[in-house]
This record gives C-alpha cells, sequence and structure tokens, in this order.
C-alpha cells in the first residue's frame, strides 16, 4: 500500500499555497494544482479564499497551511465534490511527529546512529550486501577497542545458518532489511522528517474517491492583514469636488497571485478563533471501584415521627445524598473541575458590503498594491467648522460632502487639495449612499472664535397642596458665540452646538442640522470692518422639587418664607408658619424649663435624705430635715402639675402647627 505523506515541503505562511495533486488514477495532475479563482478580504482580520478545477477520477488533494491559520481553516473549510460520496480529510495532529515516528517498527524520533538503530532491532532478519553477502539474524550490537589502540568501535553479531558471524559495523558498505514492513516503515520515517523541516506548515489531505469528469472546488476562511483604504479629495472652484478613493491589499502568502477575482467586503461580522487543530482532552474524576473498600459502622437514632410524618426529611435526606457523594469523589481525585465552555458573545452584525474589482488581479507574493475603488465627481460644499464642545479659538477649515459615488464607501484617511496644492488631511467615517457627512482638514487662522457661558436657576411656579410645597424651576444654560473675520472675504460657518441632555432649544428658535450630539447652527460671516458675528444659544432644562413642609428644620422653613423667589402670597403663609412652629418652640422651652426645676428639687429631695438617715429623725438636726423634706414633697407635686399643663401646651402648640400646614392649599 502507497503511503500518504502528511507534510508538504512547501513553504505556506498564511494563504493556501499551490494545492499538488497525487491522483490515484493514471491521470497525473500539473505542479500547478488547483488554481486560485477567488478571493474576498475582509475589513474583520479574515480573507475567503476559493479554489477551482476539473478532475478526473480519484484524486488526493493536499493543502498546506500555516500553522497559526489551521483552526480557523478547520472551522470554514468548505468542500464541493458531486462525484464524491464519503471525502475523507486527515491531517497531521499539533506536535505528532515524534509520537508518530515513535509508533513505527524502526523509530527515528531521537535522531540515533546507525548503531542506535541496529542495536534496537534484535531479532530481524539483515542481508548485508557488502563486502560479501551475508544473511543472518541481529543478536546483538557491541562496542569493543580497536587494535591500534584507537576509540571503540561497533560490531554487529548475526546469527546465519553458517553460525554466528561478527561484523564490524564500519565495514559494512550495504545492507537491506528482509522484513518489507520495516523497510516500509522506514521510507515513511524518512518522508515524515523529510516533510517536516519546516515547521511552520501543516497539511491537511482530502482523499477524493469520486470518479468521472467533474468540477472540483476547496474554499476556506483564513487570517489574513485587513484591506485598507484612503481617498483623495480635490476641492476644485464650483460646486462639485473630484473624489478618488483606493484600496490598499497585502499579499503576505507565498503564492502568486494570477488572474483572480478579488473582491474587499466591509462590515462587522461575528469572527472568532476556536481551538480545534490541537486535541483536547477532559479531566475526570477518579472513583474508587464499586466492589472494592468496606462498610463504615453506622449508628442509627432512635424514630422520633410516624411513618407519614418522617416522609418528608427521608425524602430530602435521600435527594441530597448523591450530591455529597459527587462533592466527595471530586475532592478525593485531586482534579480541578472541568472548566464550562466560554461564552461567546459578538457585536451587533451591520450589512456587510463588498466591492469587486472588475478587472481580474496579478499580485506577486509578499507583495501590496493599491486598486482604484472609486473616482469622480462629489457634491462639496466649503465651511468653517466651530464646534462648542471645547475647540480652540480658530474655526476648522471643512466641507460638507454628500455621497452620490453610488458606493458605500468605508471609513478611511483623506487627502485634500485645494487651490491645486495640499491643504491637509481629514477622517472620513463610514459614508453611507446618499449621506452627507462633515470633514475638516485645518484651521483658518484668519477667524477668530470666542465661547462664554454660564448658568441660571429660575423659579417658575410655587404650589402647596396638604403640607406639600412644590417649587417648579428652570435651568438656563446660555452660550454666546462671537467670531472675527479679519480676512478679504466673506465666509459660511458652521457653529456645532453640544446638547444638554433633557434640555429645551429656546434660542433660536430653530437649527439648521442636529446630530445626536450637537445643534449645527449656519451662519454667513462678513469680512472687512464689519466681519463680526454673534450667536447666542439658550437651552432649559425644566426641574421640579417637592418639599413637605413638617419635615423643614426651623431654618429652612425660615429661609423660604424670606425667599425673593417664592410668591408674596406664600411667603405670607410660610411666615405664619413660621410663627406656629416658634409657638411649639416656646412651648417645649417652657416645658423643658419646668421639668428642670422638678429634677433638681427630686435631686435635693435625695440629699436630704441620705442626710436624715446620717443624722436620726429624733435630733434636732434631723428634725430641720424633715420639715424640709414635707416642704420639697409639696413643690414637687406642684411642679408635676405644671409640668403636666407644659406638656398639653406643647401638643397643642404641635396641633395647631401641623394643622396649619396640612390646610395650605394654593
Amino acid at each position: 500500500m502507497r503511503p500518504i505523506r502528511l507534510l508538504s515541503l512547501v513553504c505556506f505562511t498564511v494563504f493556501l499555497g499551490a494545492v499538488n495533486l497525487e491522483a490515484q488514477a493514471l491521470k497525473d495532475i500539473p505542479a500547478g494544482g488547483i488554481p486560485l479563482r477567488r478571493i474576498t478580504i475582509y475589513s474583520s482580520g479574515v480573507s475567503f479564499f476559493e479554489h477551482s478545477l476539473t478532475l478526473s477520477g480519484p484524486a488526493i488533494l493536499k493543502l498546506p497551511f500555516k500553522t497559526a491559520a489551521l483552526n480557523d481553516a478547520l472551522k470554514s473549510l468548505l468542500l464541493n465534490d458531486p462525484a464524491s460520496a464519503f471525502p475523507l480529510i486527515s491531517y497531521f495532529p499539533e506536535q505528532g511527529l515524534p509520537a508518530i515516528l515513535r509508533s513505527l517498527a524502526l523509530d527515528l524520533s531521537g535522531n540515533p546512529g546507525m548503531a542506535e538503530i541496529l542495536g534496537n532491532l534484535r531479532g530481524e532478519e539483515l542481508e548485508v550486501l557488502a563486502p560479501g553477502p551475508i544473511r543472518g539474524r541481529i543478536m546483538a550490537l557491541e562496542y569493543r577497542r580497536a587494535a591500534d589502540g584507537g576509540p571503540a568501535e561497533p560490531w554487529l553479531s548475526l546469527l546465519s545458518p553458517q553460525g554466528i558471524r561478527l561484523l564490524n559495523l564500519a565495514g559494512i558498505g550495504s545492507f537491506r532489511f528482509i522484513n518489507e514492513g520495516l523497510n516500509a516503515d522506514l521510507e515513511r520515517a524518512l518522508d515524515l522528517i523529510m516533510a517536516s523541516r519546516n515547521s511552520q506548515t501543516r497539511e491537511l489531505t482530502i482523499t477524493l474517491p469520486g470518479e468521472g469528469s467533474r468540477p472540483v472546488s476547496v474554499s476556506y476562511v483564513i487570517p489574513s492583514p485587513v484591506w485598507k483604504v484612503s481617498y483623495r479629495l480635490d476641492m476644485g472652484k464650483g460646486a462639485n469636488a473630484r473624489f478618488q478613493g483606493w484600496a490598499i491589499v497585502d499579499n503576505d502568502s507565498d503564492e502568486d497571485w494570477r488572474n483572480v477575482e478579488l473582491s474587499l467586503a466591509a462590515g462587522r461580522p461575528v469572527s472568532f478563533i476556536q481551538n480545534l487543530y490541537p486535541p483536547y482532552y477532559l479531566n475526570r474524576p477518579t472513583l474508587p471501584l464499586a466492589i472494592a473498600g468496606s462498610a463504615a459502622p453506622v449508628t442509627w437514632d432512635s424514630a422520633l415521627y410516624a411513618e407519614a410524618e418522617d416522609n418528608a426529611p427521608r425524602q430530602a435526606a435521600k435527594s441530597s445524598a448523591p450530591r455529597q457523594a459527587q462533592r466527595a469523589a471530586a475532592a478525593a481525585s485531586g482534579l480541578p473541575p472541568v472548566p464550562s465552555p466560554v461564552p461567546v458573545t459578538g457585536a451587533d452584525m451591520a450589512d456587510q458590503f463588498s466591492f469587486t474589482l472588475d478587472t481580474p488581479v496579478n499580485l506577486d507574493r509578499r507583495t501590496s498594491a493599491m486598486f482604484p475603488l472609486a473616482d469622480g465627481e462629489i457634491s462639496a460644499r466649503k465651511f468653517l467648522i466651530f464646534s462648542g464642545a471645547g475647540q480652540g479659538i480658530h474655526p476648522s477649515v471643512g466641507a460638507e460632502l454628500s455621497n452620490t459615488t453610488g458606493l458605500r464607501l468605508p471609513a478611511g484617511p483623506v487627502t485634500v487639495y485645494d487651490g491645486g496644492s495640499y491643504a491637509g488631511d481629514a477622517l472620513l467615517e463610514f459614508f453611507n449612499l446618499g449621506e452627507k457627512r462633515l470633514i475638516s482638514w485645518g484651521e483658518d487662522l484668519s477667524v477668530t472664535g470666542v465661547l462664554t457661558d454660564s448658568s441660571t436657576r429660575i423659579v417658575t411656579g410655587v404650589s402647596i397642596i396638604d403640607g406639600v410645597m412644590t417649587i417648579s424651576r428652570r435651568q438656563v444654560y446660555e452660550k454666546k458665540y462671537r467670531f472675527k473675520n479679519a480676512g478679504l472675504e466673506a465666509k459660511t460657518i458652521i457653529v456645532e452646538h453640544p446638547i444638554i441632555q433633557d434640555a429645551v432649544l429656546a434660542e433660536p428658535g430653530n437649527y439648521d442640522e442636529a446630530t445626536a450630539a450637537a445643534y449645527r447652527f449656519i451662519r454667513e460671516l462678513p469680512a472687512g470692518a464689519a466681519g463680526e458675528m454673534e450667536l447666542l444659544v439658550r437651552e432649559e432644562v425644566p426641574l421640579s422639587e417637592r418639599i413637605t413642609l413638617l419635615s423643614l428644620r426651623p431654618e429652612t422653613l425660615l429661609s423660604y418664607s424670606t425667599s425673593r423667589e417664592i410668591p408674596a402670597a406664600v411667603r405670607a403663609s410660610l411666615a405664619r408658619a413660621v410663627e406656629l412652629r416658634r409657638n411649639v418652640e416656646d412651648a417645649e422651652n417652657a416645658r423643658a424649663e419646668t421639668e428642670t426645676r422638678k429634677n433638681a428639687q427630686a435631686a435635693e429631695q435625695d440629699r436630704i435624705r441620705k442626710n436624715l438617715e446620717a443624722a436620726g429623725n429624733t435630733s434636732p438636726q434631723g428634725q430641720e430635715y424633715l420639715r424640709r423634706l414635707t416642704s420639697l414633697d409639696t413643690e414637687i407635686d406642684r411642679l408635676n402639675g405644671e409640668l403636666e399643663h407644659r406638656r398639653g401646651e406643647v401638643q397643642e402648640a404641635q396641633a395647631v402647627y401641623e394643622t396649619y400646614l396640612r390646610g395650605l392649599n394654593f
């Protein structure tokens, strides 16, 4: 059986190189392989390649890929052969050469010498052809010191029909193995070693068993350089400007592109790499043999429930047992948990669009080229552009472009020419059909702009309902733009004013354009002595504040009652509320003063009792203490009554205050 070579000597960088075919039929395929017919380069870092030809009979296709591209090739390779019902794709696994060499009957994995090779083949039959024919089985290989005292030399022991023969390995001119399987493995090992000299490439071997003449194509997606685009804009003197677009393409492969249909696609498709090339193994826990081991001692508690009552607890215990066993087995295995698949999350996919060049492309390997993408006139209106989002004192020189090219243009740099000379560079974002877009490429030093801003807050209304005061305000933001034109020509300027979130444009009454983040106002800027212009932009944000009056601190309530922002009628009502609140505070102060006096009398009473205990109640001093205790008791009783009255006054004042606030309605 003819061995299938797993690697190719063809050096292949990223793209598919020349595809070699090894047909099992007599028909031979030319060295050109499958011609490269079509390429689509995407802006997401991959390219689509398609090769096709007409085959006759069964064949073997060998596709060399750079190792870094194999994951994508395995993920995307598409084979179209109508006559092959069961094609086979095989490949040399990652770092598999040593393992394959070790699996052969003749192991060349460690770059062994001839003495080591023969020493590992004890028992094999060998036929020595020179210096003389000898046939025998290998017994051993040993080293003997040379007769002249030189280094030891390998000697081979053969068991021949004439007896054991000893041969100096250095004197053997040629030999062969009698075992044809061993010879086949030797040839295969040498083929593998030769093919693996380029460690950067691997082959996919496609076996096509189909019969008859038929068209065959192979396509795939692999990593590639992103195609780039650059534009040129010649402003000219009229309303139209000349617009050119160029695509920059890199062929970093080891294959020349000849008469290839080239398409350039732009968009944001989901694209990712999955590790399909190397073998993937899962960690599995090691469980003890079910037949081995002994039972652990168990103690049993006495039953506390009847059968019906105990049913639920026993079911719960039974359901948790497998989980406990799983956790114990995982812990005993000493292996890390099997990782969960990494979720892959893609961005929203925009519509892709492509440019297909009308003329087939020829591009040598490892070279780059520029191909025309667009060339024609587009509408271009020249403006000065001033942004209120932190721009300097000079407005930008720019233009408003209208995409009338008939193409959706990807983002790229724009080199601008004006008046027949270079004017500057600009950046163009994705430019859709019929869309208008501003670009800028420099600053106009003859025009200066000054921006001042301010903000104020104005009360627009106050209402009180059921003790809740609502204050309506308007936050006003103003930006004033002032421009002076020192040039000799009048100019048109676009003022781009950033939009404040939730604000309403109050002045000017309208705008010329708006983006998601800014208003645009187009104004004429005269020249000379009258070359000044001013633009005031005012935005207003409505605000509302709800205040529960009963929760206000006295000083806060007082501040509202004296604020000039509050209407006079509301201020008067709040002033009355301040008076009622002060009544509550006065009543509370009187209650606190009475309670302080009572506490002082009680403390004095405790002191006299202690003195009475020390002096005795029969002594003259003790009699004086008894008289004073009687007087203190009378005073404390009176203060208790006064304190109760003060508490009532506090409650009454608080009730009047709360009733008044809840009854306010404006």
